[in-house]
């Protein structure tokens, strides 16, 4: 490849390493909709993975998946130098290189984002808790930590949009309700 790597390109591999790591888009969406049902009650699956997908148009938080997901393939066949192989492999407690990598990605979303990816990192729930399992041969060291990123800057950047939505929707009414008032 000369030149720059289209966003397109690096979107499209980011989506495949998540798919061949057994991650879905709707598997993720699943999480922002567990997040954000409490305060929507009329909140669809189908709007979740949009969000999902809106995020996954950030060109930092597709780099962080490509990266991550490389450096867990690479733990996978004992190509890291050592001690950096055993500490990824195990994913030990105090190695916190995943949680800043997947981290950096959500500070677009702002807090709610920052506090949302701490809750799932702390409590995994869904796909992130099965990748945390460390079952089936497979390293996600990063990708768990990943996920969260996605899921958190997918489940805040949708709560902003549908407080939007509430509050235009009250505008038009505020509006309404006036020029009824005004008319003769």
């Amino acid at each position: 490849m000369e030149g720059r790597v289209h966003s397109r390109t690096v979107k499209e591999a980011a989506v495949q390493l998540l798919a061949e790591r057994g991650v879905t888009l709707d598997s993720i969406a699943e999480i922002v909709y567990e997040l954000q049902a409490p305060y929507h009650p009329h909140l669809s699956q189908e709007t979740c993975l949009d969000s999902v997908k809106r995020v996954l148009e950030k060109r930092e938080l597709l780099h962080a998946i490509l990266v991550g997901v490389e450096l867990d393939k690479l733990a996978e066949r004992k190509a890291l130098s050592e001690p950096l192989q055993s500490i990824v492999e195990k994913d030990e407690g105090l190695f916190g290189c995943d949680e800043t990598l997947a981290l950096g990605a959500v500070f677009a979303y702002g807090s709610i984002a920052v506090t949302t990816f701490g809750f799932l990192d702390k409590c995994k729930t869904g796909i992130i808790k099965k990748l945390d399992s460390k079952t089936g041969g497979q390293v996600h060291t990063f990708l768990d930590d990943l996920v969260a990123s996605i899921a958190s800057s997918a489940a805040s950047r949708l709560a902003h949009r549908l407080r939007d939505v509430e509050e235009a929707d009250a505008g038009s009414l505020v509006t309404l309700a006036e020029e009824h008032e005004e008319a003769p």
